[in-house]
């Protein structure tokens, strides 16, 4: 699933933005390529891939997903990223397409795949390596990605690389990535006499929590989830694991959400929906509307990834410091997610070289590109959400540094999510195929007092079985 300002670390099914593509060619250096132009002084690819670019060598470029022009502040970024770039490389054309609204809108993506219509170097959502692997549709970068092409590398979580790879080998490199959290309204925790920086740790306190936010009375929810569109079940898979429950047991072929967890999650949730009237009378709420409740002060909490914090505030005029986040209740793993860029599958030796010196530059290097905190504060944009942050060591040192010093909001509010870091768990194959049986599951708990929670499980452990058995 996708989230929040960028829509790019989830897929959700339920935003439906279907744009047609176009072409924008970025004045960089020289004259624009078309897409099979090799540009390369390779020889067809027998230069040395682990060596980086040449400085001198002339190729041409795609990129998937420049901002497009309603986003004035990223464009403005992009365009002097590239600018910047060619200091280092004049002789490589950037060309970047631009698809407004949604850019990995999954019909789209997926036609793409199928046509090999995919520029040079396009975006992918974590969980899309097979898909693409499907079509042949990416490049092994293994080779290419080194210590010398990528001075970072042994910096970037290896957890999040490894979303990347298959048998061993590299198909992308990460441009972001999130772990679910319980994002809380702090003015209605305050108001309930809970404390703020001290959000709920188990489902338990999640539960006594809600009672006492929704007791305020005002049409007021303690506590909000999904149920419909696919969120209902991206979020029960999260809730899964978070009580170190699997959706899909370890051979892929089964679910394993029936059991004793499978239960403990719905029986809690209907405890909270009809006991004790915590959660809200409207249901069968999308990705969007809980957003809109916790930012109008009528809703207390729900899991959430932190940069829906930045939506909240860009989109919905909320105010930063009315928000705070914890880890997870129950802490044993959080769902994770995020988003990348691969290679096409048959391109140049230089154009792959290109690429990553690209990416390196753009989404790889700390103080620079997406980045650089004191200029993407200048431009007016978010600074101090806690993610991307897929760095280790040195570079996180750094990097969590200079957000910090160029914060556009309070960074402590989200301290106890930082300070106690959940373990990432991937999303389940056929995972949107999954989380459309699951809502079931949810919607089912949340608007009928009278629910059969065995049989809501058990139908969906068939339908899921099915669908994994069709893989």
């Amino acid at each position: 699933m996708r989230s929040a300002r960028f829509r790019r670390t989830r897929r959700a099914s339920a935003v439906a933005l279907v744009s047609a593509l176009t072409l924008t060619a970025l004045a960089a250096c020289g004259t624009s390529s078309s897409d099979n132009d090799g540009g390369a002084s390779d020889g067809g690819g027998q230069s040395d891939p682990s060596a980086p670019l040449d400085p001198k060598t002339k190729v041409t470029i795609t990129i998937d997903c420049m901002p497009p022009t309603a986003k004035a502040a990223e464009l403005k970024e992009w365009k002097e990223d590239v600018k910047e770039f060619n200091k280092t490389y004049p002789n490589v054309t950037i060309e970047g397409r631009s698809t407004p609204g949604q850019c990995l809108e999954p019909p789209r993506f997926t036609a793409m795949l199928k046509a090999k219509s995919q520029p040079d170097v396009f975006y992918t959502y974590f969980t899309d390596l097979p898909q693409v692997l499907d079509h042949d549709g990416a490049e092994d970068i293994t080779a290419y990605v080194n210590d010398k092409t990528v001075p970072a590398l042994k910096d970037i979580d290896p957890n999040v690389l490894g979303t990347l790879k298959q048998d061993g080998k590299l198909y992308g490199l990460p441009t972001s990535n999130y772990t679910m959290g319980l994002l809380i309204n702090r003015k209605l925790f305050k108001q309930a006499g809970l404390d703020p920086d001290a959000p709920p740790r188990t489902w338990a306190e999640v539960r006594t929590a809600a009672k006492k936010i929704a007791g305020l009375g005002n049409g007021i929810a303690g506590f909000g989830e999904y149920s419909a569109a696919n969120t209902g079940g991206w979020h029960f898979t999260a809730q899964m694991y978070s009580i170190g429950g699997e959706i899909v047991d370890a051979s892929g072929k089964k679910a394993a959400f029936n059991n004793e967890l499978g239960k403990q999650v719905v029986k809690n949730l209907h405890a909270m929906r009809w006991e004790d009237d915590s959660m809200g009378k409207t249901q069968l709420l999308k990705w969007g509307d809980l957003q809109k409740q916790i930012a109008t002060d009528k809703l207390g909490m729900f899991l959430a990834a932190p940069d829906d914090i930045a939506y909240m505030a860009q989109q919905l005029g909320a105010k930063y410091e009315n928000f705070g986040m914890g880890p997870i209740p129950g802490e044993k793993a959080t769902l994770a997610g995020g988003n990348s860029y691969m290679i096409k599958k048959g391109i140049s030796s230089d154009k792959i070289k290109a690429a990553v010196a690209w990416l390196n530059f753009k989404n790889l290097t700390v103080g620079k590109g997406q980045f650089d905190w004191e200029r993407t504060k200048a431009d007016g944009l978010p600074v101090g959400v806690p993610q991307p942050n897929f760095w280790l060591n040195e570079s996180k040192t750094k990097d969590d540094a200079a957000r910090a010093e160029h914060a556009t909001m309070p960074v402590e509010n989200f301290r106890t999510f930082m300070d106690n870091p959940v373990p990432g768990k991937a999303e389940p194959p056929k995972a949107q195929e999954l989380y459309k049986v699951l809502d079931n599951v949810m919607s089912g708990v949340l608007t009928n007092k009278d629910a059969d929670i065995d049989k809501l499980l058990s139908t969906a452990e068939s339908q899921v079985n099915q669908i994994l058995a069709n893989q």
